[in-house]
Parts: C-alpha cells; structure tokens; sequence
C-alpha cells in the first residue's frame, strides 16, 4: 500500500468500529455509527466506500470486514508523522513528543530495551 494514503478522523473513526465489531453486516455498521456517532446511512456508506477503494476495508455481500489490523494502520501513520513533521527524525520526534516531561527509570528503561530490540546489527 501506498505510505501517502491518508486516513480522515471519519475514516479511523468508522475504521475502528469495524475492528470492534467485524465482521458486521453494512447495516449494522450503519446502526452503530448512527447510535454512536450521530451519522445518517448515507455518510456511513461514503465512508466505507472511501475506505474500501482506499484499500482498508471491504464490503461484500453486506459483510464488511477491515483489510488491515489496527496495528498495521497505525504503523502506518506513525511513519507518515515521522517523515513529514519531523524530516523522518526518530531522535527530534521522541524530543517534541516529551517537551518537558520526565520520565522516570522504569520508563527510560523500558525505552532503551525497545531501542535495543530496534537496533541494527542486533
């Protein structure tokens, strides 16, 4: 898939109900993000449908299912901020995400075993 598809706020949050629920019939969903999100039919079909011709999702024979797992999607879009706020600076985004927050030793533990796991030549 391309790294430049981008998801809305609408289509991870209806991306998400699917997760919840899949597989789920199209009017169920419709119900769903009625009840939960205050949308009328027509706006959930637009978009599922923009998530199925993204590539996200399908929706066959009523029966809607996602195409990627939530951990792939937000892979995905951790990249996508990566490259294009933080010239894909892994160091310079760790430094804005903690502004001047501390973190305590079992934290700062915990960061250098994932960095380890991560490391070339290991």
């Amino acid at each position: 898939m391309d790294r430049d598809i981008k998801l809305s706020q609408a289509d991870y949050r209806l991306l998400s109900m699917i997760w919840d629920a899949e597989p789920v019939t199209s009017p169920e969903l419709c119900k769903r993000a009625e009840d939960k999100l205050g949308w009328k039919r027509t706006t959930t079909y637009t978009v599922l449908k923009r998530l199925c011709d993204k590539g996200f999702a399908r929706n066959e024979n009523i029966i809607v299912t996602s195409l990627w797992s939530q951990e792939q999607v937000r892979h995905l879009e951790s990249h996508q901020v990566l490259d294009n706020s933080f010239d894909g600076s892994l160091p310079q985004f760790i430094a804005a995400f903690l502004g001047d927050k501390k973190i305590n030793d079992r934290e700062a533990e915990e960061l250098i075993h994932l960095i380890d796991q991560f490391r070339e030549g290991k």
